[in-house]
């Protein structure tokens, strides 16, 4: 019989790990939870800047996307206390800071979308948009938002 791992476990055998929470910059939390149902502030990143089509690459942006949801992990960890609490990722928001001609908002999206189904399996699958930002605060590359439904 195959041991489940839990989601801590599964992103140290990736060789990734949770950054502190970042503070917000204003009126406002980081996640607010009503009944089964956890909604996150938008999660950018302090290690990407510029524009998609421009200053960044997809690849750039994948791994962008991708660092937004380990940002956004470590905002659900400190709500949580665990990350095995996540009955299911039901939907994310990703913002790219793109060019007004770059149409690869989903592909660099997946940087979050594969990370989370590393991480939790089938519970990981979620509803998803993808959309491309004229800017975003301090220049981030991206910006992702997330709803999860969490175990009582």
């Amino acid at each position: 019989m195959q041991t489940v791992q839990n989601p801590e476990s599964k992103l140290e055998e990736l060789g990734l790990t949770l950054a502190p929470v970042r503070m917000a910059v204003g009126n406002y939390v980081s996640c607010v939870r009503t009944g089964s149902l956890l909604f996150t502030s938008g999660q950018g990143v302090d290690q990407y800047h510029g524009k998609l089509g421009r200053e960044l690459t997809i690849e750039e942006g994948y791994l962008a996307a991708q660092q937004s949801m380990l940002n956004l992990l470590s905002v659900v960890k400190q709500e949580l206390g665990e990350l095995s609490r996540v009955k299911r990722v039901v939907k994310i928001l990703g913002m790219v800071n793109c060019t007004e001609d770059f149409t690869a908002t989903p592909q660099v999206m997946n940087g979050a979308s594969d990370l989370l189904v590393q991480v939790f399996g089938e519970k990981g699958k979620h509803a998803r948009s993808a959309v491309g930002m004229a800017q975003l605060p301090n220049n981030t590359a991206i910006e992702i938002e997330m709803i999860l439904e969490i175990e009582e």
